[in-house]
């Protein structure tokens, strides 16, 4: 990485994206070059300008923040992903970090914070928002017993978008078996008895979310 930071902005909003830029521009060594308002643009231009940087979006048209992170970090090890979003689920911070993304913020930081994770990522020094470390941590240090394997999770979301077990099966290509014994340790975990209350608890606990309809 050169001693300025190009960096690729990627979110769904334009005025998000013009007051990132807005920001960004008073920062001498990080330089904005391309903007992608969605997770397919995104793909497409670290393929392109190979940016040292991506601060993306999870909540993203076509495809979505955590799979277009994959995506990049499987073509381009050298390119690093900084999520930047409103969620801080268990599931949500669980996708991207599995996809490989280099860091976690929430859009509620602090400028200055944002400037430094974005210099920490550009590096490929993790970085997290105190929020999500403390939820990383909490659950980390939870009773193996207590805490949600990410499959379970995987599975709990599923099945909050109103699948059924065979569609959650077909969607994770697993056996409808194999389904109904994540739904059974996932009771037992959260001290339910049925899929309505196992949803509801999760909810509750920011385990999952109920993702919001595309604008």
């Amino acid at each position: 990485m050169s001693e300025t930071i190009r960096l690729v902005i990627a979110d769904d909003h334009p005025v998000v994206r013009d007051g990132l830029r807005a920001m960004l521009d008073t920062q001498p060594d990080i330089d904005v070059i391309g903007e992608a308002s969605t997770g397919a643009e995104a793909l497409s231009m670290a393929r392109a300008l190979r940016p040292d940087l991506v601060l993306m979006d999870l909540q993203m048209p076509e495809l979505d923040g955590a799979s277009a992170t994959e995506r990049i970090r499987a073509e381009h090890e050298d390119v690093q992903v900084l999520i930047l979003t409103t969620y801080d689920t268990d599931a949500d911070i669980s996708r991207a970090v599995e996809a490989g993304a280099t860091g976690y913020l929430l859009k509620d930081a602090r400028r200055e914070d944002l400037f430094s994770a974005i210099r920490l990522a550009a590096r490929g020094e993790s970085v997290l928002s105190p929020g999500v470390a403390s939820r990383v941590l909490g659950r980390m240090r939870a009773p193996a017993e207590e805490a949600l394997s990410s499959r379970e999770i995987e599975v709990l979301g599923a099945v909050a978008r109103g699948l059924t077990n065979r569609e959650v099966a077909r969607e994770l290509h697993v056996s409808e078996a194999t389904v109904k014994t994540h739904l059974l340790h996932v009771f037992a975990k959260l001290g339910v008895d049925d899929r309505t209350a196992a949803v509801t608890v999760a909810l509750e606990r920011g385990i999952i979310r109920l993702n919001r309809p595309q604008i």
